[in-house]
């Protein structure tokens, strides 16, 4: 099994201070879908690890949507510092 390093975007200090800000959630939400990810690629048929990871994209996307509503600027950078696509919008 191949170990992904997890991101590590906000400092040790901000961890403890900022547990509950969106950002911070959204962060560990992209920790977790990378460690499944690498974990489907070696189980394929792990069905309930595949609903799970749907849950858990579902979800960042939620915290995502609402980060960009009320703060753009730092919606912009948090989607630059973990690599990820921006969400269309409806």
């Amino acid at each position: 099994m191949v170990k992904k390093s997890f991101i590590s975007v906000i400092s040790n200090e901000e961890k403890e201070e900022n547990r509950g800000s969106v950002a911070f959630q959204i962060l560990s939400l992209s920790n977790r879908i990378l460690k499944l990810s690498s974990h489907l690629e070696l189980h394929r048929k792990d069905y309930l690890s595949q609903r799970g990871l749907r849950k858990i994209l579902g979800k960042r996307q939620r915290m995502l949507s609402y980060l960009s509503k009320k703060n753009r600027i730092r919606y912009k950078e948090l989607i630059n510092q973990l690599d990820i696509r921006e969400s269309k919008t409806r």
